[in-house]
């Protein structure tokens, strides 16, 4: 689970690793989820609001953990 959540923070801050509320792409996904215009975040807002959808954001990594995993054993059994 917890490689699901570091691999998607360091694919989502490519670029701005040292500081991830300058990605744009992370801030996409935000305004994709909450609809508050990507423009106008800030990086108090950024942290703000994966904080407070933490527990929601964790629920999505370990879904797509799952997904990830699915992939690979559909992959291995068609190979054989």
């Amino acid at each position: 689970m917890m490689l699901a959540y570091f691999r998607f923070v360091w694919n989502a801050t490519r670029g701005h690793r040292l500081r991830p509320w300058r990605s744009e792409y992370l801030k996409w996904r935000i305004e994709t989820y909450s609809g508050k215009k990507a423009e106008s975040l800030q990086p108090r807002d950024i942290i703000a609001f994966l904080w407070r959808e933490r527990w929601n954001l964790m629920r999505f990594l370990r879904w797509t953990d799952e997904i990830e995993g699915m992939k690979r054993i559909s992959h291995s059994d068609s190979a054989q």
